[in-house]
């Protein structure tokens, strides 16, 4: 049968259809096979890993990387509670410590990747001339940053320092807490505080000209950052490989960009 006008027409029209049918599903398919990862990590890390975040999707595109910050302790309640985590950063080796003791982490993906050290800060101009911790006992000093001592590595780090130094009561009762490291460092930048503790990796996250260091604070314990995949990952694979990469060399030279020392793991 000789086909008309409007026959030779319509086949065309489906056909296009067809084929751009054809084509979204290719690019359906696509989609379908990049594999997504959540990263637990500390809010101290937050500028570092959203770089290194940029820099592995770029060689991974078939990776999205979602990062959670917040401060470690509710981080590892998290993944105690089985919330969908592939990948923890914590800011010391405590909570991870917990985690491997009940089996929520591969313990042979752990690694040691970064180091850090305390230091107290005041807003600029250090206008009660404080230049030491022991200075934070003064009455003059009114309220002193410092993030939860449970939860967060900086509180943590810090309140052993302060018992250790015999200063812890005469502190008590002076201490504005947040939830993370960097609430601490903007009570301080708007002098809301006297004073604060603070990785020496935040300082750079200041505002210029709000804040200045008096003094680095002495820990019994080093300030070490492990990462581990957690066990019930449905990604082991792809999980390991983002852990690969913040513990080579280009993970290790963002982080020494920002601050961070790299520990020796031998």
């Amino acid at each position: 049968m000789e086909l008309n006008k409007k026959h030779i027409m319509a086949i065309a029209v489906i056909l296009t259809i067809v084929l751009f049918a054809s084509g979204c599903t290719g690019k359906d398919s696509e989609q379908s096979q990049v594999t997504t990862i959540t990263v637990s990590a500390s809010a101290v890390l937050t500028e570092v890993f959203t770089d290194i975040e940029n820099e592995f999707e770029t060689d991974n595109p078939e990776i999205d990387v979602i990062m959670n910050f917040g401060n470690v302790g509710s981080l590892r309640m998290q993944i105690e509670g089985g919330a969908p985590i592939d990948v923890y950063a914590p800011a010391d080796s405590n909570h991870m410590d917990i985690l491997a003791s009940k089996g929520l982490i591969y313990n042979d993906s752990r690694q040691d990747f970064a180091g850090n050290s305390l230091v107290l800060i005041v807003p600029k101009g250090n206008v009660l001339n404080l230049t030491r911790i022991e200075d934070l006992t003064k009455p003059e000093v009114k309220r002193i940053a410092l993030s939860d001592t449970e939860a967060s590595a900086v509180g943590r780090y810090a309140k052993q320092t302060l018992v250790e130094e015999g200063i812890w009561n005469g502190v008590q009762n002076k201490l504005l807490t947040g939830d993370t490291v960097k609430n601490s460092l903007v009570y301080v930048e708007r002098g809301e505080a006297d004073a604060g503790f603070v990785f020496m990796t935040d300082v750079s996250s200041a505002k210029p000209g709000s804040i200045e260091v008096i003094t680095s604070v002495p820990v019994s314990t080093p300030i070490t950052y492990p990462i581990a995949v957690i066990s019930s990952t449905s990604h082991r694979e792809e999980s390991q490989l983002f852990v690969d990469f913040v513990t080579g060399e280009r993970g290790k030279s963002i982080l020494e960009q920002y601050g961070f020392s790299i520990p020796n793991n031998g």
